[in-house]
């Protein structure tokens, strides 16, 4: 029998979400985001890239700023009124020092208590494969948390930005993770986070023809079937690493 999951910390006061494409969040963490609002906590959104390759029909150029759009109203309906991105190029996201740099940059920039991100290893269980995108800033995510401590990594943070070092990071939360260690009661935020995933209007006219129930029911499944584990709660899973 699989372990029962833990709540999630609650002695925090910021988080910064750290992932690839827009709807990333929304597919993952958007309840347990909407509590936390709720609960006057401050949340910001950090996203890799614009999702621009993400519709076949809508050309990068176009479908840019209409997926930040999206993204952004999705933000704001679970309480998230700060949204950036990083301008790498979708599809194409690579591990590596420019993308740590952008991390670490932004956590300076925030100073997080919680750093969340998506599932950063190779499958998503049931031999389903994950993106390079999903596994290369989920892993970024996780090294730029030491990156934004350490003064003589990435220098230039101080010099050219102003960013002194924030090692106030005490968790990395990952969203979506094959080996979730605590959870988050999804009830309360479950239906705002429905909302969230539905301004992403015209990503999911693309993946169906009747996007309100598919969302409705992805997203309801997925918070029954970690019930079991969390007191029989419906909730959004995390595999949490503390720093």
């Amino acid at each position: 029998m699989d372990a029962q999951l833990k709540p999630m910390p609650d002695d925090w006061r910021r988080a910064l979400a750290v992932v690839a494409h827009p709807d990333d969040l929304e597919y993952g963490c958007a309840a347990a985001v909407a509590g936390w609002t709720d609960g006057g906590r401050e949340v910001a959104y950090l996203l890799a890239s614009r999702g621009e390759a993400g519709i076949d029909t809508v050309d990068p150029a176009e479908c840019a700023p209409l997926r930040e759009r999206e993204q952004r109203a999705g933000a704001a309906v679970v309480g998230v009124s700060e949204v950036e991105f990083l301008d790498h190029r979708d599809g194409v996201i690579e591990y590596g020092t420019a993308l740590r740099r952008d991390i670490a940059a932004a956590i300076r920039r925030h100073r997080p208590e919680l750093l969340i991100t998506l599932n950063h290893r190779d499958t998503w269980g049931g031999g389903h494969w994950n993106t390079p995108d999903h596994r290369a800033v989920g892993r970024a995510a996780l090294d730029a948390v030491a990156d934004a401590g350490n003064r003589w990594i990435f220098p230039e943070l101080i010099s050219e930005q102003g960013l002194e070092p924030w090692g106030g990071v005490r968790w990395v939360a990952v969203a979506g993770s094959t080996e979730p260690t605590h959870a988050v009661d999804a009830g309360p935020g479950l239906e705002r986070s429905i909302r969230s995933l539905l301004e992403h209007r015209t990503y999911l006219e693309v993946l169906t023809e009747d996007p309100d129930s598919y969302v409705r029911s992805f997203l309801t499944d997925m918070a029954k079937e970690a019930s079991p584990r969390f007191g029989g709660k419906p909730a959004v899973t995390f595999e949490l690493f503390p720093h």
